[in-house]
């Protein structure tokens, strides 16, 4: 009997791979750095073939240190950073431009334009997403239109478009499926959330040929077996999720009301609200949260683009601290007198604002700040910006009921006590950290599992959720908010000037 399921985790800044027992512990675990480049100011890539040698690479390594070979997987599960594109030749499996990131806003004058000719409106009502550089279809009409004769080709089938689970799941199966999942499509602003189709119409207006796009599929579902030749015998795939859908399958959050948030290098919250798409009235995004046996569950998403990074910062750019763990020490030591406010709009402000053009700045500096009332800062506009997602969520979907206020957190930022302390403060509500925080490789390998029979149904793998803490808040009413005054102060402050 197969020990184990085989997770892909591909993100922003690493590849990894996981193998995952029946309980849901972690058996061996590799990870890989991918190289990032900056091109120009607000752009971001990757090259496609750094995204597939790390996988493969890590895969490998994981299967070694467990000492397991291709009868001991029962089957592979993908998760990925969304909205990350990638066109490629059928033929040869080789991409003809670099990956363009989900960070990139090189497009954003052409979704202003597109904006204030009157289209938002279609576009939120088939996709739930806001016309945004942040989704896929512009940066696949900017690959097309820059590079010679990729549209021709696009147009005879030569070509194909995916986000990395489906360039991953191409390269895996030796160019033999193109596909990908119901959460991954709902984020490329060509595909209906309630037909569960491309839409011909959005298609239409993004330029996008059809002949580019993969079949779409459920979560949990059959997509094929890799290459004999990568393991040494074909592995079945099972499953494939978006990182923060994937995320909250991992959290269990399978009730209408639940809400997860996810801290790595941006951050995500999504409130699960069954099978009823809320459309949005405070600029969060209404998304696909998972799609099992063709039932959709929908979820009101609100994106964050900088968290982890905001750390990152402070330890590359600042050089104030040699690993990100040292900025939970500072914070503690800052002086609780000084109302330093940092909006770190880097790549511009995400939910519930979604201003593209603006950028970071400090508020509130003195002679005496320094480098803990910065770290401070840092963290603290993590939690400031999961209380703007919350109370728009609230906002959108007042028949939530109490569920919605307890907020379960994974990701890198969650060992932080600082930061989740100072988080349940500014939220006035519980926050909850799991046992397990690797909770999107978790829900990877469990839908990959759910299709193989390797784990039990949702509500019996609901069970087995632990708690490790719980974080109370207690901050005075009257300084709590006095400091979400003071961020909303700031915040009002650039978008004024935007």
């Amino acid at each position: 009997m197969a020990a184990y399921i085989l997770a892909i985790d591909q993100g922003t800044t690493s590849s990894r791979a996981l193998l995952v027992r029946r309980d849901g512990t972690i058996a061996a675990l590799a990870q890989e750095e991918l190289p990032q480049h900056f091109p120009a100011s607000g752009q971001v890539e990757q090259e496609a073939e750094d995204i597939w040698r790390t996988v493969l690479t890590c895969c490998r390594t994981v299967l070694k240190q467990a000492g397991a070979g291709p009868s001991d997987i029962a089957a592979i599960g993908i998760t990925n950073q969304r909205e990350t594109t990638l066109v490629w030749e059928r033929a040869t499996g080789r991409a003809i431009h670099r990956a363009i990131v989900w960070q990139d806003r090189r497009t954003a004058d052409i979704c202003a334009r597109l904006e204030a000719q009157g289209h938002g409106a279609l576009v939120r009502a088939r996709t739930g997403l806001l016309i945004d550089p942040y989704f896929s279809a512009t940066k696949i009409a900017h690959i097309l239109d820059a590079v010679p004769n990729a549209r021709g080709r696009a147009e005879t089938g030569e070509l194909a478009f995916g986000t990395v689970d489906s360039f991953l799941l191409f390269r895996l199966t030796g160019g033999r499926v193109h596909a990908t999942d119901a959460t991954n499509a709902s984020r490329t602003m060509l595909f209906d959330i309630h037909t569960g189709a491309w839409d011909d119409d959005l298609l239409t207006l993004f330029g996008v040929p059809r002949a580019l796009l993969p079949e779409v599929r459920d979560c949990a579902a059959e997509f094929g077996a890799t290459d004999p030749e990568l393991f040494g015998a074909p592995i079945p795939i099972r499953g494939m999720a978006g990182d923060q859908q994937a995320a909250m399958v991992g959290q269990a959050c399978f009730q209408p009301g639940m809400v997860k948030s996810t801290y790595g290098t941006g951050c995500f919250a999504l409130l699960n609200t069954g099978a009823t798409p809320v459309a949005s009235r405070h600029r969060l995004i209404t998304t696909i949260a998972y799609q099992i046996d063709g039932r959709r569950t929908y979820a009101l998403e609100g994106s964050i683009f900088v968290a982890g990074a905001a750390v990152q910062w402070l330890r590359d750019g600042l050089r104030m601290i040699s690993h990100a763990a040292e900025s939970d020490r500072l914070a503690s030591e800052a002086d609780e007198g000084q109302d330093v406010i940092l909006v770190p709009a880097f790549v511009g402000l995400g939910a519930p604002y979604w201003r593209p053009q603006v950028r970071g700045a400090l508020f509130g500096l003195t002679r005496a700040t320094g480098p803990a009332e910065l770290a401070r800062a840092a963290l603290e506009a993590v939690c400031f910006q999961t209380c703007d997602l919350i109370d728009a969520m609230h906002a959108d979907w007042p028949g939530q009921g109490g569920a919605a206020t307890v907020l379960r957190v994974d990701g890198g930022m969650t060992r932080s006590d600082f930061t989740m302390q100072r988080l349940a403060d500014l939220l006035g509500a519980p926050v909850d950290r799991p046992v397990e925080t690797e909770t999107t490789v978790l829900g990877a390998a469990y839908l990959a599992g759910l299709q193989c029979g390797f784990f039990p149904p949702p509500d019996i793998f609901a069970e087995a959720w632990r708690l490790e803490r719980r974080f109370v808040p207690a901050m005075p009413a009257e300084a709590r908010a006095a400091r979400l005054a003071a961020w909303r102060s700031a915040v009002g402050c650039l978008i004024g000037g935007d």
